[in-house]
């Protein structure tokens, strides 16, 4: 091996990669449940992140132990699946990494471990299944975003914010489907969080492309190009030789009729407002105000598509087809100051298949917070209503599925069945964390939680009245998809990290410091390593 290079073997390297996950899941542990607590995250600029969303922290956190990244990535795919349940997938990998540890300790081989782990993830699934209600209708949808924002800054607010986000999910659902990405979030602080609001339209972070141009247009029909207004510039370099002022003139004098005629086409299609991808020219720009029409420029690609499907509108790619076929329609368009931020609002679309939805709050970290508690819960809403399928929360699903999967271990012969155990007594941290971080004393609550299981799959741990609750009447309900991810994930990153035996670190990476924990990182801006 090249000189520099760094190689942990067997025991040690399993020792390390399971300290390392541990560690990881310790540190987000404390913010999981209702009454989890936040972290401060500074990193290198100064800049602040007050969040206990398990994703948020772990993308802001610098982790260089390759074992930790691992757990990050089961985070990270968690968060783009569902939406929620990161902060669980990272402390149940964490629990099973654990759990292992205990086992290798008594001689138990990794494949052993593996395999215990890999059938009891699939019976687990199954139980899920079994204990699963069907549900996706607007109360059980609002009962699902109120969970999801527990305990995530927007507590005062819950109703008004579910109510909009159930609102916004079911505006963009098309059978059965709903894409998230047609919900476009816009945060401006300056007022208090019940000043948030949907718009059954779209909003665009951009204010008229001209100041002599009309502030509001009723009606609309709006062009939406993907072509510039400008003269195009050559691809070739050229030189144009010029032997009389008149010909310069008659050249100013061409590009300016360019842009006439692309104006003239414009007018043509019957179109009042205008978005365009791309640049206008100024002359276009004064041209189409004395045409009494609206233009904004270099709008993103995502709102333009946000664009279509809210008004119907197609997007033309070059202005010569531009035709009023393609204009799509709006009761209004109107620019609106709000805070300091200048907005354009297009509204009253018919049946519009993208929503906006204007989150206030105090401050700037107060409004990003309750952005990311509304996009957690869109992620729980569309999941529920694309699989129609819940589950009690509280720590209840992982009480029922330990339950079985000890019931499930004891039909199985040779050393799995440890593994099986292993796995059921890791998905109880879910319950002994929630409680642990509402004050509450853990083996009390675990076993009464045991105890209400036997006649009851419902039963949860409600921690604000500090007493084992039956979660569906409380209406604490989670989407089935959440759990199921965040199990399954969490199994599958445990494994891969059991089964490594041997660690190479080259010369050419930057090399985590394999010795000890200090691979970890430190968090940036002069914090000292986990």
């Amino acid at each position: 091996m090249p000189e520099g290079s760094s190689r942990v073997l067997g025991r040690d390297a399993q020792r390390m990669n399971i300290m390392a996950g541990k560690i990881l899941a310790e540190t987000i542990r404390t913010t999981l449940g209702p009454k989890g607590m936040d972290k401060m995250l500074v990193d290198g600029m100064g800049d602040i992140v007050v969040t206990n969303d398990g994703a948020t922290i772990l993308k802001e956190m610098d982790i260089e132990h390759p074992a930790a990244k691992m757990l990050v990535e089961v985070a990270k795919t968690q968060e783009d699946e569902v939406g929620d349940g990161t902060t669980t997938a990272v402390i149940i990998s964490g629990e099973l990494l654990k759990k292992a540890e205990e086992l290798l300790e008594q001689e138990i081989h990794p494949t052993t471990l593996v395999m215990g782990y890999r059938r009891a993830a699939a019976k687990a699934h199954e139980i899920l299944n079994e204990i699963a209600m069907d549900s996706n209708d607007s109360e059980t949808l609002k009962m699902v975003a109120m969970t999801a924002m527990t305990g995530k800054g927007t507590e005062k607010a819950r109703e008004p914010l579910a109510e909009l986000v159930v609102n916004a999910v079911m505006q963009v659902e098309d059978d059965g489907k709903v894409e998230k990405d047609h919900i476009n979030i816009h945060r401006i602080q300056g007022a208090t969080i019940n000043d948030s609001k949907i718009v059954n339209g779209v909003v665009i972070d951009k204010g008229r492309a001209d100041n002599s141009m009309p502030k509001n247009i009723e009606n609309a029909k709006i062009a939406l190009l993907k072509y510039p207004i400008e003269v195009k510039d050559l691809e070739t370099d050229a030189k144009i030789k010029l032997t009389d002022p008149t010909q310069m003139q008659a050249f100013i004098e061409q590009e300016e009729q360019m842009v006439k005629e692309m104006v003239d086409k414009i007018v043509q299609s019957g179109a009042n407002v205008l978005f365009c991808q791309k640049g206008i020219d100024d002359l276009a720009l004064h041209l189409l105000a004395r045409e009494g029409i609206i233009a904004v420029k270099r709008v993103r690609k995502s709102d333009m598509e946000r664009l279509g499907k809210a008004t119907g509108g197609q997007l033309v790619t070059n202005i010569d087809e531009l035709s009023s076929e393609d204009l799509g329609l709006a009761g209004k368009v109107y620019e609106k100051k709000i805070f300091d931020e200048i907005l354009i609002f297009v509204e009253e679309c018919h049946q519009p298949k993208a929503v906006s939805l204007i989150l206030r709050g105090s401050t700037r970290h107060v409004a990003e917070e309750i952005e990311r508690a509304v996009e957690d819960a869109i992620g729980v809403v569309a999941s529920t209503v694309e699989d129609g399928k819940v589950v009690a929360g509280g720590g209840a699903p992982e009480i029922a599925i330990a339950k079985g999967l000890k019931e499930y271990a004891d039909t199985i012969s040779g050393r799995e069945q440890l593994a099986i155990n292993a796995f059921a007594e890791a998905l109880e941290i879910v319950p002994k964390t929630l409680a642990e971080n509402a004050g509450l004393d853990q083996i009390d609550a675990l076993v009464d939680l045991r105890a209400a299981h036997e006649s009851n799959f419902y039963m949860g741990l409600d921690v604000f009245e500090g007493e084992v609750t039956d979660m569906k009447d409380a209406n604490v309900i989670e989407p089935h998809r959440v759990k199921k991810q965040a199990i399954l994930s969490a199994a599958e990153a445990a494994e891969m990290i059991l089964r490594i035996d041997d660690m190479i670190a080259s010369t050419g990476s930057s090399e985590p410091d394999m010795g000890g924990m200090e691979g970890m990182g430190g968090m940036p801006g002069g914090m000292p390593p986990m």
